[in-house]
């Protein structure tokens, strides 16, 4: 047997130092290299490939490799190993795509290791992306886009429902259905969740209203501001808000002088101000306030009137 590859990670073994070694299980790698061997019959078999045999994976769904990290899982490879082979598939003699662990096998170039631990696996086209999909949102470690275009292409590429992709991944049905309802925002403001300027939180709030402008504007007041999502909810109302049609035909009827009333106290209040009147001149005003903060303002403006 070859002489075994163990570790447990860099964490843990900062944690127990010098008594990690007591507790590590190494993993076990077959001693032979993949090209020339002989067919395999225990598929749990860990075979060693040439690094310069493997390439990508073509229906990878992560876009980007946070280049830091790669840094240090490479540093981590390099001082104990790889832990987790990768799983590939041989698509011709001496060549073999990698199905899923591209960011293992970037860190592992990146080490420097000539061969790369790898498990080998039959799949066609569709099975191998429906394997890369699956195994990359299981492992959640991708952004909430990539993680909604990759239950996208399950349902398009590979012909799976939203209920049987949300079985295959261990999601509830309506978790898939409101990931997948971020794709229907702005591309702009996709970018924005993408990149961790709005959180999933932020974005549902968005997806209340179709209306891409109204999207777009209350995303960058959360980028400018650092809105959290109650106030983004509370924005959001303030910009959504539709008059009632009892509201809208009494301020046609309001003599000008009552608009103008409307128009003043208004302001201090979010607009969320109505006015009642009557023929022979009576009425009502209502005046709906959302803090204690709204009331001091109006307070503090009469008072500097001399009202």
């Amino acid at each position: 047997m070859a002489k075994l590859q163990h570790g447990l990670g860099k964490g843990l073994g900062a944690l127990l130092g010098e008594e990690a070694d007591a507790v590590r299980k190494p993993v076990g790698y077959v001693n032979k290299e993949i090209a020339g061997a002989q067919p395999r019959r225990n598929t749990s078999d860990v075979l060693r490939i040439p690094a310069d045999m493997v390439e990508a994976n073509p229906f990878q769904p992560r876009t980007s490799f946070d280049q830091e990290a790669l840094e240090e899982l490479a540093a981590s490879i390099k001082s104990l190993g790889l832990i987790q082979p990768i799983t590939v598939r041989k698509v011709s003699d001496g060549h073999y795509q990698i199905i899923s662990g591209e960011r293992r096998y970037k860190a592992c170039r990146m080490a420097g290791m000539a061969m790369i631990p790898a498990y080998v696996r039959e799949a066609d086209d569709q099975g191998m992306l429906e394997m890369a999909l699956v195994e990359n949102i299981q492992r959640e470690n991708l952004d909430p886009i990539e993680t909604a275009l990759s239950y996208r292409r399950l349902i398009e590429e590979c012909r799976l429902t939203q209920e049987t992709m949300a079985d295959r991944i261990g999601k509830k049905r309506t978790s898939v259905t409101n990931t997948l309802r971020l794709l229907r925002l702005p591309v702009k403001v996709q970018h924005d969740l993408k990149v961790g300027l709005i959180s999933t939180g932020h974005a549902k709030v968005l997806l209340g209203t179709d209306n891409p402008e109204i999207q777009q504007q209350l995303c960058d007041m959360v980028v400018e501001k650092g809105l959290s999502v109650r106030e983004l909810e509370d924005q959001f109302r303030k910009l959504t808000r539709k008059p009632s049609a009892r509201k809208a035909a009494s301020a046609q009827e309001l003599p000008r002088e009552y608009t103008q009333l409307l128009s003043h106290i208004g302001k201090f209040f979010a607009d969320d101000i109505s006015l009642k009147r009557a023929s022979s001149g009576k009425g009502t005003m209502t005046i709906r306030f959302g803090s204690d903060e709204e009331v001091q303002k109006f307070l503090k403006a009469l008072e500097d009137a001399g009202i």
